[in-house]
């Protein structure tokens, strides 16, 4: 029988349209720590684990190296989802910072922070939020940014081993990419044994980050934000609303994010280590990772299909969409994608191959706020009838 041959009704369907783009997870954590009596069982070594919740995590994180620490002062800023990599402690600080580095095993199995890339492949989900508190030193914060890049995740690292303000930018020299915040010096907090013990600035980072990224959003940076559950500075740092001359001032200028005290205690600066001055703020590193994994991911769907102009336009539409929803909630100030006739040209599209141009401009930090004052008499022009009308 003629396959076109048919008595009765057939119904074709024709999925064509715009998608509604889904914009990705930001507020996941990745921490590498370590953690010698944590329950090794909930902690593999060297196994990228997702918690969900971290008052579990909590209960099974044991109470020596940095994970029960790093958990707890996240713990009083959200309860975000995380993926944790516990390593093992080294007999000294080179080996542990081997260890946190990781490398690959020849069975393909992956170590330390090198864990962090098969995240999404073992759990499902991809960190976005990186920090190793308390042993990121310049190997560690290195590699950390490296593997940043990777995941278009966003690193905060310490000014490790920096005493003072001189030897915080000095440190911050060493660093020159988008991905990555060096922060300076750390909190303190209470503890029942030790009183006033450290507390690890970039813990709390990640946690806060993961916060506002849940309350606010991922355009708003971690500057000016009350920190939760500390109770000093670890070192002094002078500071005046007003005046750039203080040592705040000079951290911030030397884009080092330092730690203040008014109103409460907070992170004071929004700057990365970017060398390109296009991202130099933190929001505009993070809403350029969010809108490319956003767009890309949204559409797997169209990877071998049928190229056609309807289906061209539909992916325009469905971007030009997303695009105008992100502008109205405040993420972005605006954005736009196109099609380029002369890059899409005739032997680019018989190869498979196709240009969406886009373009958007991120929402900047109010960094720089400044009142213009004058003193004027014209406010007396009109003192005569004021009188008369008082009461």
């Amino acid at each position: 029988m003629p396959q076109d041959y048919h008595h009765g009704v057939r119904v074709i369907e024709i999925n064509e349209g715009t998608r509604p783009i889904r914009t990705i997870a930001t507020s996941i954590i990745g921490l590498v720590v370590t953690g010698p009596d944590a329950d090794a069982a909930f902690f593999p070594e060297n196994t990228p684990v997702l918690v969900s919740n971290v008052y579990t995590g909590i209960a099974h994180a044991g109470t020596t190296g940095t994970l029960p620490f790093a958990l707890d002062a996240i713990k009083d800023q959200a309860n975000p989802v995380m993926i944790i990599v516990r390593v093992a402690e080294g007999a000294d600080e080179a080996e542990t910072t081997a260890n946190i580095i990781g490398t690959v095993l020849p069975d393909g199995t992956r170590t330390g922070l090198q864990a962090l890339t098969v995240a999404r492949a073992v759990t499902g989900v991809q960190p976005r939020i990186l920090a190793v508190p308390g042993l990121d030193t310049q190997a560690v914060a290195t590699e950390m940014i490296s593997i940043a890049q990777k995941l278009r995740a966003f690193a905060y690292v310490s000014a490790h081993g920096a005493t003072n303000v001189t030897e915080a930018l000095a440190y911050r020299d060493h660093f020159g990419a988008r991905e990555a915040m060096v922060i300076w010096p750390d909190f303190q907090r209470f503890d029942a044994e030790g009183g006033n013990v450290t507390a690890f600035a970039t813990a709390r980072s990640a946690g806060l980050r993961a916060k506002i990224d849940n309350e606010i959003g991922w355009h708003k940076t971690l500057s000016n934000v009350a920190v939760n559950g500390v109770t000093g500075i670890s070192t002094q740092v002078d500071w005046d609303l007003q005046s750039p001359a203080n040592d705040a001032g000079l951290l911030n200028a030397g884009e080092v994010t330092t730690l203040i005290r008014n109103q409460g205690f907070r992170f004071w600066g929004s700057r990365t280590c970017s060398a390109d001055p296009l991202f130099a703020f933190e929001n505009y590193t993070r809403t350029a990772q969010v809108l490319a994994d956003t767009i890309a991911e949204a559409h797997f769907y169209v990877v071998d299909g049928v190229m056609s102009p309807r289906n061209v336009r539909d992916i325009l539409e469905s971007v030009n969409a997303k695009f105008r929803t992100l502008k109205t909630q405040g993420y972005i100030l605006g954005g736009e994608a196109w099609f380029d006739e002369e890059i899409n040209s005739p032997t680019e599209l018989k190869a498979g191959k196709l240009w969406i141009d886009y373009d958007y401009t991120p929402v900047p930090p109010i960094e720089n706020l400044q009142f213009r004052q004058r003193i004027t008499d014209r406010y007396l022009l009109d003192f005569a009838a004021a009188v008369a009308e008082a009461v």
